[in-house]
């Protein structure tokens, strides 16, 4: 039974309050610190010997003193208890590590408020993180003391108050997200942004992984690790992804995602079989006819799309990365110095550290394949996606986000190289601000809504499941199949069609040849006068089409390079 007890101390008597524990010894009350706590009144310690009673008998008592645990013990605690899929695990360990164990580490979990926690966030926004990492990593930190409710703590200090807070800035996603507007882009506006992508590296293969990534609505893991295997005729199958890593100095990690790239069952398990229509399974087909893709050197495998720069296993004995760090400049310099630019742009005292790196470590380029890099790194992805719809460069490096310098006729070849800004004749106007590639499977959506597809179909396409009963009674009909690939058929069509009005003449070889094969195809049939239903003349392509398309996508003023027009 519960019962308040005298305690006689040379700073004052109190009093404290005794409970039977669960395993029926007799226990003191104490506060969230482990520390006794001292009551002025014996009525006020008898109560809350009383309640901690009670709460025994409920099964809801917690022992302070498992508070005091580490956040870094009950971290790695935790982690070990998960199960989850590989990237998930990979990403949780490296939230932990690098941005949580060296804030909260020594810290005990009862010692952990909000206050601290704002302390944290506020230093990651100074270190420079954008705010969508940092929520990122604060979601990590509220599972992590989530799943010490009622184990070592009374309740989780991560989860914030209602209506407390900022209602306005990068503090809050909702807010933060009010003011992006998501653009919508239509297979038009698709075609043009793979165009450009191809016009930027100088080969077809951008053209060919944008579109399959729009119309088979696939992830970019999931389009980057489309495996050769996987495409049969006019079927594509999502069976893996790869996911990029940051392996580190983690053994484990570098051989289980050789080459910073992990094999992964895709998001969510959404396993699945794309339909894709006659024109997308064609142009793909001649693309591995074209590619004719090889095993990589990583995963030993033959994966459809290859990435864009060298080979990493040609660059040398040591990685770019430790490289650089043993001369004390950035990988990019190193890269510079050692790769095809032979150092341009880089300082003499900079290529001068890099040469004393490489005679210091006997660093020498590994003979291997010649061919580009085999597979594409999601942030060069992102950044060249990013300036073909965009139509501008992102800040980097100390320089300023600029437009991307054209020249030639429209759609215009890339100038590069010194001064490429001056040397520049025009530029293209954007086709979706603020796009992503991942805004591809939304925008795959969206057309699919306007072309009323029906939503079982829709939802397989893109991998979702839909809940409950409505999900478990609804099929997908062949017929429901053929009208989604004609109206696709249709759409592919219209755009050609469109872009064909712009110009009949591409840099990009495939699309030039759909182009010409599209503009054979409307070609109007000659017919003998002496035949019935003869026209009386031929329309031209320019009179059936508008004539102003061109100028919604190029502009050949030279004011957004703020230079002279040449």
């Amino acid at each position: 039974m519960a019962y308040a007890e005298k305690v006689p101390s040379p700073s004052g008597d109190y009093w404290r309050g005794r409970f039977k524990d669960p395993g029926g010894s007799y226990a003191t009350v104490r506060d969230e610190g482990n520390r006794v706590v001292r009551f002025a009144k014996k009525n006020d310690a008898k109560k809350a010997a009383d309640a901690a009673e009670v709460a025994v008998q409920k099964g809801t008592w917690r022992d302070p003193a498992t508070g005091r645990i580490l956040f870094r013990d009950w971290a790695g605690e935790w982690y070990a208890e998960l199960d989850l899929s590989r990237s998930t695990m990979v990403n949780y360990k490296s939230h932990l590590e690098n941005h949580l164990l060296p804030f909260f580490g020594d810290t005990a979990l009862a010692d952990i408020d909000q206050a601290l926690i704002t302390r944290w966030r506020r230093s990651e926004n100074a270190a420079g993180y954008a705010a969508d990492s940092v929520r990122t990593w604060a979601g990590t930190l509220h599972n992590v003391l989530g799943d010490a409710v009622g184990k070592h703590i009374g309740a989780n200090p991560a989860t914030g108050k209602r209506g407390k807070g900022k209602r306005s800035g990068a503090g809050r996603r909702s807010s933060s997200m009010a003011s992006r507007e998501v653009p919508v882009v239509s297979p038009l506006g698709v075609l043009l942004i793979a165009e450009r992508m191809s016009i930027l590296t100088g080969r077809d293969d951008e053209f060919v992984m944008v579109q399959t990534g729009y119309w088979a609505a696939l992830r970019l893991g999931e389009t980057v690790g489309l495996e050769r295997k996987y495409v049969r005729d006019s079927r594509l199958k999502v069976q893996w992804q790869l996911y990029e890593i940051a392996a580190g100095d983690n053994e484990e990690l570098r051989a289980e995602a050789p080459g910073g790239f992990l094999r992964c069952p895709p998001k969510d398990d959404s396993y699945r079989d794309v339909r894709l229509p006659p024109f997308m399974a064609e142009l793909l087909g001649r693309h591995i006819a074209r590619a004719r893709p090889a095993p990589c050197e990583c995963h030993g495998r033959a994966y459809v799309f290859r990435g864009w720069g060298a080979s990493p296993r040609r660059r040398g004995t040591l990685p770019m990365r430790d490289l650089a760090q043993i001369a004390g400049v950035s990988e990019g310099a190193v890269r510079k110095v050692l790769g095809a630019a032979n150092g341009t742009g880089v300082g003499d005292e900079t290529r001068a550290k890099v040469m004393g790196a490489v005679r210091a470590t006997g660093w020498r380029p590994l003979p291997g394949d010649a061919g580009p890099a085999w597979h594409w790194r999601r942030s060069g992805y992102e950044e060249l996606f990013g300036a073909a719809s965009s139509a501008r460069f992102p800040a980097r490096s100390g320089r300023p986000e600029r437009a991307v310098p054209l020249a030639g006729d429209w759609p215009g070849r890339r100038v590069a190289g010194r001064n490429c800004e001056g040397r520049a004749e025009w530029c293209w106007l954007p086709v979706a601000e603020g796009a992503h590639p991942h805004l591809g499977r939304h925008w795959q959506k969206t057309w699919m809504e306007a072309a009323r597809t029906p939503e079982v179909l829709s939802e397989e396409v893109l991998g979702h499941k839909i809940p409950g009963i409505s999900g478990t009674y609804r099929h997908v009909s062949p017929e429901m199949r053929a009208e989604l690939a004609a109206a696709q058929t249709a759409a592919w069509e219209a755009a050609l069609d469109a872009r064909l009005a712009m110009s009949p003449w591409s840099p990009v070889g495939v699309l030039q040849d759909l182009l010409s094969a599209r503009a054979e195809a409307r070609k109007p049939r000659l017919l003998s006068r002496d035949s019935p239903g003869t026209p009386e003349g031929v329309y031209s392509l320019s009179e059936q089409t508008p004539s102003d398309l061109r100028g919604r996508y190029w502009d050949r003023t030279s004011d957004l390079f703020g230079v002279n027009e040449v």
